[in-house]
């Protein structure tokens, strides 16, 4: 890719673009060639990201025509410079597009924020494959089903696989050191490879029996199952040959309960668009091994105004480019897709179809998603309204005024002052904003002085939004009483936030949900809202969210600390035995949960040493 042409502020000779904007010279030196063009204001803001067949032809469409619509017109009124990059194809322009996008964040592009990975199913390469939930970079050695639209479609199919095929679950550092069958097996949801209750032919030919499940391929994993059961029952082997038939039946009994499945989908996602009352949203329909595993919704910003067809096309190319894509990709009626479809097959390494305005079943997997996104909407704007009612109660309550939205709550979490670790949590435009969540790991001189603990992370926090850092919050909320909510007060001061209200949410006497003493800085009583009042359940929702988010954090810093000291603290215990050790049980769980025995048989490690180990982790 070569850069071909930087305009910038010059003598205008037409009306197009603020004063000094030359659109001429920028036209005239424009290639007819495949690449991308960036506009940005006078002060260097993105506003437009596009890519483009012909550059020229694409660009001069903004400047020679004398009507836009309204969002284009009051863009191009905003353009100061345009920078444009020559590329080897369109879909070469296509992936740079997506990364500049995702890079500058243009006003005026439809943004799609989805940074959650998607889950797998997973089944390992060991001699007796383990199945798994996965989340992450896939890995050679292991085969990976999905992607699936959550964590609950996973887990659903685990269950389902575990019903079926009875594949094993447990980690393999429990798996190692089992020496007899866990309570799955009891209840027919494992084998027992572990102890040897089955061959490992025999727990091959499930784990293949499952893998053609997962493709889709049923009819093929019955007839399979019926020739493995009349062998079985050739040979005499009739308690094997009714462990077949059970699977069978099982299996059966999962397809009647199967409500949308297909003999030849395969693996495709299905998506629609819908623009209703002000909010626009793209629905997913996934599904995998020709059965619907569930979906997803996305509400992207930007996109008011913008004819569905191009709200689904920059959907495709923001989540398809760098992630894990279907071989079959199904939308309503849409833009040429040809570059994206070349593009995304050479990323799979298969080919990758793009079906516009599809019929039969697929057609009505797309009305399905097109029904999603309505009723999505109706959630969101319903969703709104509550958040809506609630505020306003919560700004009469405590006397705030209607502009005040923006809410921060703290709270602090330790084991009897380890590993403590505080919150803040923040609520702003009716919606609890993950992004600006913060945890801040404190370390007050004595442990378990909350006092101090909340003084720490406060002074952290609002010197830097006393700096311009962060926005002051309308309300600061502290999971706690008098005495933290006259710390968090004395912050504020030093800080010069002297606008900045602060009550604290206690629980009252019988520390019961609805009970709650809402405590001021500057007054002895407490205010208790009445159970149903709509602000107190806004002030329990964040309170909540406060709590959760320092619970989390504790736990991880705790799990964390806990993982690389405990071994270091036993004498004889170094770098190498205690790699050693963590790498033998799996991690340090394993490791407490072993015997003196089982310690002792670990390359390095005595058995002297390994009554040590146990004695000092007991």
């Amino acid at each position: 890719m070569t850069k071909v042409s930087r305009i910038n502020q010059k003598t205008a000779e037409v009306g197009e673009g603020v004063p000094g904007f030359d659109a001429p010279e920028l036209l005239r030196s424009l290639p007819n060639r495949p690449g991308v063009y960036r506009m940005f204001d006078v002060e260097g803001g993105a506003l437009y990201v596009g890519k483009a067949r012909d550059l020229k032809k694409r660009v001069s469409s903004y400047f020679q025509k004398s009507t836009h619509e309204a969002r284009i017109a009051t863009m191009v009124a905003q353009v100061a410079r345009v920078e444009t990059t020559v590329t080897r194809s369109e879909g070469e322009a296509l992936l740079l597009e997506n990364n500049l996008i995702k890079a500058l964040e243009p006003r005026y592009n439809i943004l799609f924020r989805d940074d959650k990975s998607y889950p797998y199913i997973c089944i390992t390469g060991e001699q007796f494959p383990q199945l798994r939930f996965h989340r992450g970079t896939l890995d050679r050695d292991n085969r990976y089903f999905g992607p699936f639209p959550g964590a609950g479609a996973v887990r659903e199919g685990i269950a389902l696989l575990q019903k079926v095929f009875m594949l094993r679950v447990c980690e393999n550092s429990v798996f190692a050191n089992r020496s007899r069958p866990c309570m799955l097996y009891q209840i027919q949801r494992c084998t027992a490879p572990c102890v040897g209750h089955i061959g490992e032919a025999d727990y091959r030919a499930d784990v293949e029996s499952a893998t053609l499940f997962l493709q889709g391929k049923t009819d093929a994993v019955l007839a399979q199952l019926q020739q493995q059961m009349e062998a079985a029952s050739a040979a005499l082997e009739f308690e094997r040959a009714a462990r077949v038939r059970d699977k069978i039946t099982r299996l059966n009994q999962l397809q009647s309960r199967q409500f949308v499945e297909s003999a030849t989908a395969g693996d495709v996602d299905v998506v629609a668009s819908v623009s209703e009352r002000g909010l626009t949203a793209v629905n997913v329909v996934m599904v995998r091994g020709g059965r619907h595993v569930g979906d997803r919704t996305f509400f992207p910003q930007h996109a008011d105004g913008v004819a569905i067809e191009d709200v689904v096309a920059a959907f495709l190319g923001q989540h398809y480019l760098e992630r894990p894509v279907p071989p079959t990709i199904v939308v309503p009626d849409a833009e040429d897709t040809d570059a994206l479809a070349e593009v995304l097959s050479s990323q799979a390494a298969r080919k990758v179809d793009i079906v516009r305005n599809p019929g039969g079943e697929r057609r009505v997997w797309l009305t399905m998603a097109t029904q999603n996104a309505t009723l999505a909407i109706a959630q969101r704007l319903a969703q709104k309204a509550t958040q809506e009612d609630r505020l306003a109660a919560l700004q009469h309550a405590l006397g705030l005024p209607p502009t005040a939205q923006r809410i921060e709550c703290f709270d602090v979490s330790h084991t009897m002052g380890e590993a403590a670790v505080a919150s803040c949590v923040v609520f702003d435009k009716l919606a609890m904003r993950n992004s600006e969540y913060r945890k801040f790991n404190v370390a007050p001189a004595q442990g378990g002085d909350d006092y101090a603990a909340m003084r720490e992370a406060l002074s952290r926090r609002y010197a830097r939004v006393a700096s311009g850092e962060f926005p002051a919050p309308d309300l600061l909320v502290i999971d706690g009483g008098k005495g933290q909510v006259a710390i968090a007060s004395e912050v504020l001061m030093e800080q010069g936030l002297h606008g900045v209200p602060v009550i604290g949410i206690a629980k009252g006497p019988e520390r019961k949900p609805g009970l709650e003493d809402i405590v001021f800085p500057d007054r002895d009583d407490v205010l208790n809202l009445p159970a149903d009042n709509a602000g107190l359940h806004l002030l329990q929702q964040i309170r909540d969210e406060a709590h959760r988010f320092a619970i989390q954090g504790h736990r991880a810093r705790r799990g964390k600390a806990r993982t690389t000291s405990t071994l270091q603290e036993i004498t004889g215990i170094g770098a190498t035995r205690r790699k050693a050790l963590l790498a033998h049980f799996g991690g340090l769980r394993g490791v407490v949960a072993a015997s003196v025995d089982d310690l002792a048989r670990v390359p390095g490690i005595s058995r002297a040493l390994a009554q040590r180990i146990y004695a000092q982790l007991h």
